[in-house]
Protein backbone atom coordinates (compact mmCIF):
# COMPACT_ATOMS: atom_id res chain seq x y z
CA UNK A 1 0.00 0.00 0.00
CA UNK A 2 1.73 3.23 -1.24
CA UNK A 3 2.10 6.13 1.95
CA UNK A 4 -0.94 8.31 -0.38
CA UNK A 5 -3.51 5.63 -0.69
CA UNK A 6 -2.99 4.89 3.36
CA UNK A 7 -3.45 8.59 3.84
CA UNK A 8 -6.34 8.56 1.85
CA UNK A 9 -7.83 5.73 3.56
CA UNK A 10 -7.00 7.41 6.84
CA UNK A 11 -9.02 10.56 5.80
CA UNK A 12 -11.73 8.97 3.80
CA UNK A 13 -11.81 5.10 4.85
CA UNK A 14 -14.88 6.16 7.13
CA UNK A 15 -16.60 7.89 3.72
CA UNK A 16 -15.98 4.91 2.40
CA UNK A 17 -17.99 2.65 4.49
CA UNK A 18 -20.77 5.34 4.39
CA UNK A 19 -21.27 4.17 0.44
CA UNK A 20 -20.54 0.80 0.50
CA UNK A 21 -23.24 0.64 2.96
CA UNK A 22 -25.93 2.28 1.26
CA UNK A 23 -24.69 0.36 -2.35
CA UNK A 24 -25.80 -3.01 -0.29
CA UNK A 25 -28.61 -1.89 0.95
CA UNK A 26 -29.73 -0.20 -2.58
CA UNK A 27 -29.07 -4.02 -3.90
CA UNK A 28 -31.08 -5.69 -1.37
CA UNK A 29 -34.22 -3.46 -1.16
CA UNK A 30 -33.62 -0.67 -4.04
CA UNK A 31 -37.59 -0.31 -4.28
CA UNK A 32 -37.74 0.68 0.12
CA UNK A 33 -34.06 1.82 0.57
CA UNK A 34 -33.41 4.24 -2.13
CA UNK A 35 -36.94 5.42 -1.82
CA UNK A 36 -37.51 9.59 -1.17
CA UNK A 37 -39.55 9.02 1.99
CA UNK A 38 -37.13 6.61 3.18
CA UNK A 39 -33.74 8.94 2.75
CA UNK A 40 -35.52 12.03 4.24
CA UNK A 41 -36.33 9.84 6.92
CA UNK A 42 -33.43 8.58 8.10
CA UNK A 43 -31.76 12.33 7.65
CA UNK A 44 -34.88 13.42 9.86
CA UNK A 45 -34.04 10.89 12.55
CA UNK A 46 -30.14 11.04 12.96
CA UNK A 47 -30.25 14.74 13.27
CA UNK A 48 -30.38 14.96 16.67
CA UNK A 49 -27.86 12.39 17.11
CA UNK A 50 -25.48 14.22 15.09
CA UNK A 51 -25.77 17.65 17.12
CA UNK A 52 -24.97 15.56 19.95
CA UNK A 53 -22.05 13.56 18.57
CA UNK A 54 -20.17 17.11 17.23
CA UNK A 55 -20.43 18.10 20.84
CA UNK A 56 -19.08 14.69 22.39
CA UNK A 57 -16.87 14.93 19.89
CA UNK A 58 -15.23 18.20 21.04
CA UNK A 59 -15.02 15.98 24.45
CA UNK A 60 -13.74 12.94 23.27
CA UNK A 61 -10.96 14.60 21.81
CA UNK A 62 -9.72 16.03 25.20
CA UNK A 63 -9.65 12.04 26.28
CA UNK A 64 -13.04 12.70 28.39
CA UNK A 65 -16.42 12.18 27.98
CA UNK A 66 -19.80 13.99 28.77
CA UNK A 67 -23.07 11.28 30.36
CA UNK A 68 -24.64 14.11 30.48
CA UNK A 69 -25.95 14.52 26.83
CA UNK A 70 -28.99 12.79 26.92
CA UNK A 71 -30.71 14.46 29.93
CA UNK A 72 -29.61 17.87 29.09
CA UNK A 73 -31.41 17.06 25.19
CA UNK A 74 -34.56 16.41 27.81
CA UNK A 75 -34.12 19.08 30.24
CA UNK A 76 -33.85 21.39 27.71
CA UNK A 77 -36.81 19.92 25.54
CA UNK A 78 -39.59 20.45 28.05
CA UNK A 79 -37.86 23.49 29.42
CA UNK A 80 -38.37 25.22 25.70
CA UNK A 81 -42.19 23.46 25.65
CA UNK A 82 -43.17 24.45 28.68
CA UNK A 83 -42.04 28.25 27.50
CA UNK A 84 -43.77 28.11 24.60
CA UNK A 85 -47.11 26.27 25.89
CA UNK A 86 -47.13 29.50 28.36
CA UNK A 87 -46.81 31.57 25.93
CA UNK A 88 -43.56 33.42 25.47
CA UNK A 89 -42.35 35.04 22.29
CA UNK A 90 -40.49 32.04 20.00
CA UNK A 91 -37.44 34.05 19.50
CA UNK A 92 -37.26 33.85 23.26
CA UNK A 93 -37.93 30.22 23.27
CA UNK A 94 -35.93 29.22 20.58
CA UNK A 95 -33.11 30.33 22.68
CA UNK A 96 -33.89 28.28 25.86
CA UNK A 97 -32.69 24.81 24.64
CA UNK A 98 -29.40 26.16 23.95
CA UNK A 99 -29.30 28.08 26.98
CA UNK A 100 -29.94 25.27 29.50
CA UNK A 101 -27.49 23.51 27.70
CA UNK A 102 -24.17 25.92 27.77
CA UNK A 103 -25.48 26.03 31.68
CA UNK A 104 -25.44 22.59 32.14
CA UNK A 105 -21.81 22.37 30.53
CA UNK A 106 -20.58 25.47 32.07
CA UNK A 107 -21.32 23.30 35.09
CA UNK A 108 -19.71 20.07 33.82
CA UNK A 109 -16.50 22.25 32.99
CA UNK A 110 -16.40 24.04 36.53
CA UNK A 111 -17.29 21.03 38.29
CA UNK A 112 -14.43 18.96 36.65
CA UNK A 113 -11.69 21.76 36.79
CA UNK A 114 -12.08 23.08 40.06
CA UNK A 115 -13.15 20.23 41.78
CA UNK A 116 -10.15 18.31 40.19
CA UNK A 117 -12.63 14.91 39.90
CA UNK A 118 -9.96 12.36 38.87
CA UNK A 119 -12.11 11.80 35.20
CA UNK A 120 -14.99 13.44 33.58
CA UNK A 121 -17.13 10.43 33.61
CA UNK A 122 -17.85 11.12 37.57
CA UNK A 123 -18.75 14.72 37.07
CA UNK A 124 -20.87 14.18 34.02
CA UNK A 125 -22.99 11.27 35.53
CA UNK A 126 -23.45 13.47 38.60
CA UNK A 127 -25.43 16.02 36.21
CA UNK A 128 -26.85 13.17 33.71
CA UNK A 129 -29.00 12.20 37.03
CA UNK A 130 -29.57 15.47 37.90
CA UNK A 131 -30.23 17.18 34.72
CA UNK A 132 -32.86 14.09 34.32
CA UNK A 133 -34.59 14.25 38.13
CA UNK A 134 -35.04 18.07 36.69
CA UNK A 135 -36.93 17.33 34.06
CA UNK A 136 -39.30 14.75 35.44
CA UNK A 137 -39.45 17.41 38.34
CA UNK A 138 -40.56 20.22 35.99
CA UNK A 139 -43.05 18.22 34.21
CA UNK A 140 -44.44 15.51 36.86
CA UNK A 141 -43.27 12.56 34.05
CA UNK A 142 -46.25 13.81 32.26
CA UNK A 143 -45.39 14.93 28.18
CA UNK A 144 -45.34 18.52 27.56
CA UNK A 145 -47.38 18.96 23.76
CA UNK A 146 -49.05 21.95 21.94
CA UNK A 147 -45.48 24.18 20.57
CA UNK A 148 -45.68 27.16 18.69
CA UNK A 149 -45.39 26.74 14.82
CA UNK A 150 -41.95 28.49 14.58
CA UNK A 151 -40.71 26.02 17.32
CA UNK A 152 -41.26 23.02 14.92
CA UNK A 153 -40.05 24.60 12.31
CA UNK A 154 -36.45 23.21 12.31
CA UNK A 155 -37.77 19.95 13.25
CA UNK A 156 -40.62 19.57 10.50
CA UNK A 157 -39.99 21.72 7.77
CA UNK A 158 -37.94 20.60 4.48
CA UNK A 159 -37.13 22.33 1.29
CA UNK A 160 -38.46 20.27 -1.60
CA UNK A 161 -36.97 22.41 -3.99
CA UNK A 162 -39.32 22.08 -6.97
CA UNK A 163 -39.69 18.37 -5.79
CA UNK A 164 -42.87 16.62 -5.25
CA UNK A 165 -43.49 15.39 -1.05
CA UNK A 166 -41.57 13.97 0.60
CA UNK A 167 -38.43 14.70 -1.68
CA UNK A 168 -36.21 17.21 -0.69
CA UNK A 169 -33.74 18.32 2.06
CA UNK A 170 -34.67 18.54 5.72
CA UNK A 171 -34.04 21.98 7.69
CA UNK A 172 -32.90 19.82 9.98
CA UNK A 173 -30.33 18.54 7.67
CA UNK A 174 -29.07 22.19 6.70
CA UNK A 175 -28.94 22.99 10.53
CA UNK A 176 -26.73 20.13 11.37
CA UNK A 177 -24.18 20.87 7.89
CA UNK A 178 -24.41 24.33 9.31
CA UNK A 179 -23.01 23.20 12.55
CA UNK A 180 -20.40 20.88 11.39
CA UNK A 181 -19.04 23.79 9.13
CA UNK A 182 -18.90 25.57 12.22
CA UNK A 183 -16.93 23.36 14.34
CA UNK A 184 -14.67 22.24 11.61
CA UNK A 185 -13.61 25.58 11.43
CA UNK A 186 -13.82 26.38 15.08
CA UNK A 187 -11.38 23.34 15.77
CA UNK A 188 -8.85 23.97 12.52
CA UNK A 189 -8.75 27.81 12.51
CA UNK A 190 -8.62 28.97 15.86
CA UNK A 191 -5.87 28.75 18.15
CA UNK A 192 -8.76 27.40 20.65
CA UNK A 193 -9.38 24.65 18.20
CA UNK A 194 -5.56 23.94 17.71
CA UNK A 195 -5.52 23.69 22.09
CA UNK A 196 -8.10 21.31 22.34
CA UNK A 197 -5.71 18.48 20.04
CA UNK A 198 -2.61 19.49 22.20
CA UNK A 199 -4.91 19.00 25.08
CA UNK A 200 -6.13 15.90 23.97
CA UNK A 201 -2.60 14.37 23.00
CA UNK A 202 -0.66 15.18 26.06
CA UNK A 203 -2.29 17.52 28.86
CA UNK A 204 0.67 17.98 30.53
CA UNK A 205 2.87 19.61 27.76
CA UNK A 206 -0.04 21.09 27.00
CA UNK A 207 0.15 23.02 30.02
CA UNK A 208 3.63 23.19 29.91
CA UNK A 209 3.81 24.93 26.81
CA UNK A 210 1.26 27.92 28.17
CA UNK A 211 -2.17 26.62 27.09
CA UNK A 212 -4.53 27.31 29.68
CA UNK A 213 -6.08 23.58 30.26
CA UNK A 214 -8.61 24.72 32.47
CA UNK A 215 -10.67 27.26 30.57
CA UNK A 216 -9.64 25.61 27.56
CA UNK A 217 -11.89 22.51 28.81
CA UNK A 218 -14.76 24.55 30.18
CA UNK A 219 -15.22 25.77 26.90
CA UNK A 220 -15.09 22.46 25.14
CA UNK A 221 -17.96 21.08 28.00
CA UNK A 222 -20.31 24.57 27.00
CA UNK A 223 -19.75 23.51 23.48
CA UNK A 224 -20.71 19.85 24.29
CA UNK A 225 -24.23 21.41 26.55
CA UNK A 226 -24.67 23.57 23.82
CA UNK A 227 -25.07 20.95 21.41
CA UNK A 228 -27.15 18.96 23.53
CA UNK A 229 -29.89 22.22 24.08
CA UNK A 230 -29.57 22.57 20.11
CA UNK A 231 -30.51 18.74 19.61
CA UNK A 232 -33.38 18.96 22.22
CA UNK A 233 -34.39 21.87 20.17
CA UNK A 234 -34.79 19.87 16.84
CA UNK A 235 -36.15 17.12 18.69
CA UNK A 236 -39.43 18.89 20.45
CA UNK A 237 -39.94 20.37 17.06
CA UNK A 238 -39.91 17.15 15.15
CA UNK A 239 -42.20 15.50 17.73
CA UNK A 240 -44.25 18.70 18.75
CA UNK A 241 -43.37 17.73 22.50
CA UNK A 242 -41.06 17.95 25.49
CA UNK A 243 -40.76 14.52 27.04
CA UNK A 244 -39.23 13.64 30.03
CA UNK A 245 -38.38 10.03 28.63
CA UNK A 246 -36.29 11.53 25.50
CA UNK A 247 -32.43 10.93 25.30
CA UNK A 248 -32.28 7.86 27.66
CA UNK A 249 -29.02 6.18 26.68
CA UNK A 250 -28.90 7.92 23.83
CA UNK A 251 -24.97 9.51 25.19
CA UNK A 252 -24.00 6.14 24.37
CA UNK A 253 -25.29 6.26 20.45
CA UNK A 254 -23.52 9.70 20.42
CA UNK A 255 -20.10 8.07 21.47
CA UNK A 256 -20.70 5.26 19.44
CA UNK A 257 -21.25 7.56 16.60
CA UNK A 258 -17.73 9.41 17.72
CA UNK A 259 -15.45 6.20 18.11
CA UNK A 260 -17.28 4.64 14.59
CA UNK A 261 -16.56 7.99 12.63
CA UNK A 262 -12.46 7.71 13.79
CA UNK A 263 -12.23 9.35 17.03
CA UNK A 264 -9.87 7.89 19.73
CA UNK A 265 -10.82 7.44 23.26
CA UNK A 266 -7.07 8.40 24.24
CA UNK A 267 -7.50 11.51 22.33
CA UNK A 268 -6.18 14.06 20.51
CA UNK A 269 -7.28 12.94 16.86
CA UNK A 270 -10.57 12.83 14.69
CA UNK A 271 -12.38 14.73 11.98
CA UNK A 272 -15.88 16.41 11.82
CA UNK A 273 -16.47 14.69 8.37
CA UNK A 274 -15.60 11.33 10.71
CA UNK A 275 -18.22 11.97 13.13
CA UNK A 276 -20.90 12.76 10.66
CA UNK A 277 -19.91 9.59 8.74
CA UNK A 278 -20.17 7.04 11.92
CA UNK A 279 -23.55 8.94 13.14
CA UNK A 280 -24.38 8.29 9.14
CA UNK A 281 -23.21 4.57 9.59
CA UNK A 282 -25.49 3.61 12.59
CA UNK A 283 -28.71 5.38 11.02
CA UNK A 284 -28.24 3.40 7.91
CA UNK A 285 -27.40 0.32 9.84
CA UNK A 286 -30.74 0.66 12.08
CA UNK A 287 -32.30 1.38 8.92
CA UNK A 288 -31.37 -1.24 6.60
CA UNK A 289 -32.27 -3.77 9.37
CA UNK A 290 -35.49 -2.57 10.13
CA UNK A 291 -36.56 -2.56 6.19
CA UNK A 292 -34.85 -6.09 6.36
CA UNK A 293 -37.52 -6.64 9.35
CA UNK A 294 -34.93 -7.95 11.50
CA UNK A 295 -35.46 -8.30 15.49
CA UNK A 296 -34.40 -5.22 17.30
CA UNK A 297 -32.83 -7.39 19.97
CA UNK A 298 -30.67 -8.74 16.89
CA UNK A 299 -29.70 -5.36 15.95
CA UNK A 300 -28.55 -4.18 19.44
CA UNK A 301 -26.45 -7.27 19.04
CA UNK A 302 -25.04 -6.08 15.84
CA UNK A 303 -24.59 -2.55 16.60
CA UNK A 304 -22.86 -3.58 20.06
CA UNK A 305 -20.77 -5.86 17.59
CA UNK A 306 -19.75 -2.80 15.43
CA UNK A 307 -19.11 -0.84 18.33
CA UNK A 308 -16.38 -3.19 19.84
CA UNK A 309 -15.07 -3.32 16.66
CA UNK A 310 -14.34 0.11 15.86
CA UNK A 311 -12.19 0.65 19.54
CA UNK A 312 -10.68 -2.41 18.88
CA UNK A 313 -9.17 -1.06 15.62
CA UNK A 314 -8.83 2.30 17.53
CA UNK A 315 -5.92 0.08 19.48
CA UNK A 316 -4.50 -1.06 16.92
CA UNK A 317 -3.96 1.85 15.18
CA UNK A 318 -2.46 3.37 18.33
CA UNK A 319 -0.37 0.47 19.31
CA UNK A 320 0.79 0.63 15.34
CA UNK A 321 1.44 4.53 16.20
CA UNK A 322 3.61 3.83 19.08
CA UNK A 323 5.83 1.06 17.16
CA UNK A 324 6.81 3.71 14.52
Amino acid sequence: MTPGFARFLEHYGIVLVVIVMMLVLAAIRPEVFLSAQNLTNILKQNASLALLALGMFVVIVTAGIDLSVGSIMALSMVTLAIASKAGLPWPLVLLIGPAIGIIVGWVNGIGLTVLRLPHSFIMTLGTLNVARGLTFLVTNGAPVSGLQPEVRYLGQAYYSFGLAPPAGLPASLLLVAACAVGLWFFLEHTDMGRHIFAIGGNPQAARVSGINVDRTLVVVYIISGFFAGLSGLLLAGRTDSGFPNAGIGIELDAIAAVIIGGASFFGGRGTVLGVLAGVLIMGILRNGLNINNVSAFWQQILIGLVIIVAVYVDVLRRQAAVRT
